[in-house]
């Protein structure tokens, strides 16, 4: 039997899914996940993160997520599994997070000490101790002038596959690089969340791959490569402190000696990591054009396989490169799970009793309308967070419980048209899948069946799946996708969620009336 791992360092946690492969058999062996908030208090994050007053400016501590791989590797290594059987490690970084390291970096790295705390020898390492993450929102300024820098709106997202926004990597180092000039200046390597954790586990600079690089305003999409227009509009000197991009299958190197010593791993490939949204792609199996998932997580995105990377005329939407080869577009919100759970604590409810809201209330709530931007909206692009509601009062519980649910799923299908005008099947991933009840709501919305998958963690499963295509590959017996997926992307057994005609008439009544409220308010 062979061993793959995937991990995912998601914004509120890290998570390890562990798949074995022997001949036909193929079976997830372990899976675990480290939440930031309840195992590392002492970085006082909420949500996996630290928020200004202000609400804007939105960083992590990036030694938190070195101290979370340490403990995470310590749990495998006490699992029971056998070490000697792992072949090769890969992994999902949130998007769009930065990670600023000195020139004492390569040095360090390849010096860690087994014998001593890892996250404190990480951080002695970092010339910015805290990261921008994608829940940022401090840099309208900077993407500006990024975008009259390189002509407008559809020329950027033409070259890089999205119009300039917020979270994008190249408005956060601009804003670093014109703020604090020094600390830029002091900067020998910026890496993003993925490329971070994989140089941790190689004791090395690891590179980048096209799915997560292309979350940057900073990749030519088209080439692959970095743009020299992009590079020096953002900030100067900037391409020597950029990790080079490789192929996603890329074996970045192998497990290092801190690995071996510490917890008695084998050497085992390390495979370049990427982004989870693209990790997802491969987690739920979607490698077809037409093919559509919606993840419901700390934000929700919908998103599929594209065959050529043509942007969002509208520039909502983003265009990434796959994993797979290819391209896959993705649209995204900010009030995902964040919002549902800023509901359901307003009226005390668990989640038993969230659900029991929306079956209390019917399909179209009555017409009332809620816009459920408890923090600045990335889709549709507005700055300044703020609840709006239309026939609906505050003090009703059941209709703001479905009122912030038919929201999110309408939202969804307005924005996500562009990625495919119907798709008669929608495969669900995140924490808020298991949740029968929302995703009624979204079959009925989209007239589309809904299924499951057996793990929520479809961004760790893809990353273990990378491992294991890229380990068949480097070992000379490439296979090609859907043979790597087969038997981990199957929906769970039991019946999909299939469309309610008579819900479906009155969504269909209901969406003029919510793109008319959001068009206004937006």
């Amino acid at each position: 039997m062979s061993l793959y791992i995937g991990f995912d360092s998601s914004t509120q946690s890290l998570t390890a899914v562990v798949i074995e492969i022997g001949g036909h058999d193929r079976r997830i062996a372990f899976e675990q996940t480290l939440a930031f908030d309840e195992t590392l208090p002492q970085y006082k994050t909420r949500h996996g993160v630290l928020t200004s007053d202000e609400g804007r400016t939105v960083v992590a501590p990036a030694a938190m997520w070195a101290d979370a791989l340490d403990r995470l590797m310590a749990t495998l290594a006490a699992s029971g599994l056998d070490l000697r059987d792992i072949r090769a490690i890969s992994g999902a970084g949130q998007q769009h997070g930065s990670v600023y390291v000195s020139a004492q970096w390569k040095s360090g790295l390849a010096r860690i000490d087994p014998e001593r705390a890892f996250a404190p020898q990480v951080a002695g390492l970092l010339s910015r101790p805290v990261s921008p993450v994608w829940l940022d929102c401090s840099t309208t300024a900077e993407c500006r002038s990024l975008t009259d820098a390189l002509g407008g709106d559809v020329a950027l997202a033409r070259l890089t596959g999205s119009r300039a926004y917020e979270r994008f990597t190249a408005a956060q180092i601009r804003k670093f690089a014109s703020r604090e000039p020094e600390a830029y200046a002091g900067t020998a390597r910026i890496h993003l969340v993925s490329s971070f954790m994989a140089s941790l586990l190689i004791g090395a600079d690891a590179p980048l791959e096209p799915g997560d690089a292309s979350g940057m305003n900073l990749m030519d999409l088209a080439a692959r490569a970095w743009s020299r227009k992009a590079l020096d509009a953002t900030a100067p000197d900037l391409a020597r402190r950029l990790p080079p991009i490789h192929d996603s299958w890329t074996v970045a190197g192998e497990l290092a000696p801190y690995w071996h010593r510490r917890y008695g791993f084998n050497s085992a490939k390390v495979v370049t990591w990427t982004g989870d949204n693209p990790s997802s792609l491969i987690g739920l199996g979607l490698h077809e054009p037409g093919q559509l998932a919606i993840s419901l997580g700390t934000s929700d995105t919908v998103f599929g396989p594209m065959a050529t990377p043509d942007p969002d005329p509208d520039g909502a939407g983003h265009v990434f490169g796959s994993p797979a080869g290819g391209y896959m577009a993705l649209t995204c919100f900010a009030n995902g799970s964040l919002a549902r759970e800023r509901v359901r604590d307003a009226y005390r409810l668990d989640w038993n009793g969230f659900s029991a809201a929306l079956r209390r209330t019917r399909a179209g709530n009555s017409g009332k309308l809620m816009l459920p931007w408890f923090v600045p909206e990335i889709t549709p692009h507005v700055e300044r967070a703020g609840v709006q509601r239309s026939n609906l009062d505050e003090s009703d519980a059941a209709g703001n419980v479905r009122a912030v649910v038919e929201a999110q799923a309408m939202a969804m299908r307005i924005h996500s048209a562009w990625i495919t005008e119907r798709a008669k099947t929608i495969r669900a991933t995140g924490g808020a899948a298991t949740n029968d009840d929302l995703l009624q709501v979204i079959a009925d919305v989209f007239d589309a069946e809904v299924v499951r998958l057996p793990t929520t963690n479809s961004a760790a499963l893809g990353a273990a799946l990378r491992a294991y295509h890229a380990d068949r590959l480097a070992s000379g017996h490439p296979i090609p996708w859907t043979e790597v997926v087969a038997g981990f992307t199957d929906p769970a057994p039991g019946p999909a969620i299939r469309p309610l005609r008579k819900n479906v008439a009155a969504y269909e009544a209901l969406l003029p009336a919510y793109r008319t409220f959001e068009r206004l308010n937006g």
